[in-house]
C-alpha cells in the first residue's frame, strides 16, 4: 500500500522549521536552489507557449492535470532560484484533492519571509504561481 501523503500543513511546517534552522538568507537561498535541482524532469515537448506562465520575470512553465481525484502539477523555470520556489510550492500543493488545495492558508509564504527577501518581480511571480495553482483547483471544483 502506498505511503500516505504528508498533509499540506505538515509540509509547510517542515519548510518553516528548515528556514528557522538556517539563520542566514544566503543559506536559505542555497536551500531553495537545492530544492530546485531536485525537481523532476520537465520534457522539452511541454515547454510550449500554452504552458508558459505570464507575469514572471523568468520563464516558468506550469502544467496542471488531474490524476484520479488529485490535481497534479509539473513546473520548471530557466532560473535556478525560481525553480527552488517552484519546488516549495509544488511540495505544498501537488498531488492533492482540489478542495484540499483551496483550504491551504497561503500566508505561509509571508511567514517564511520570502516576500521581504525576493525582488519585487520575483515576489510577484511567486504569488502569480500560487494564483495559477489556486485557479486550477477552483476550475476542478467547479467542474465537479
Amino acid at each position: 500500500m502506498p505511503e500516505a501523503l504528508q498533509s499540506a500543513e505538515d509540509t509547510i511546517q517542515d519548510f518553516k522549521d528548515a528556514f528557522l534552522f538556517l539563520d542566514e538568507w544566503t543559506d536559505r537561498y542555497g536551500y531553495l536552489i537545492d530544492l530546485g535541482r531536485k525537481l523532476p524532469e520537465f520534457p522539452d515537448a511541454l515547454r510550449v507557449d500554452e504552458n508558459l506562465m505570464q507575469g514572471c520575470q523568468s520563464q516558468v512553465w506550469l502544467l496542471a492535470f488531474m490524476e484520479g481525484d488529485r490535481l497534479r502539477f509539473k513546473a520548471i523555470s530557466d532560473a535556478i532560484i525560481v525553480s527552488g520556489l517552484i519546488a516549495l510550492i509544488l511540495a505544498v500543493f501537488d498531488n492533492r484533492k482540489p478542495a484540499e488545495i483551496l483550504a491551504v492558508d497561503t500566508s505561509f509564504l509571508d511567514d517564511l519571509g520570502l516576500s521581504k527577501h525576493l525582488s519585487p518581480s520575483r515576489s510577484n511571480g511567486l504569488h502569480s504561481l500560487v494564483q495559477h495553482v489556486l485557479v486550477a483547483a477552483k476550475h476542478q471544483v467547479a467542474q465537479n
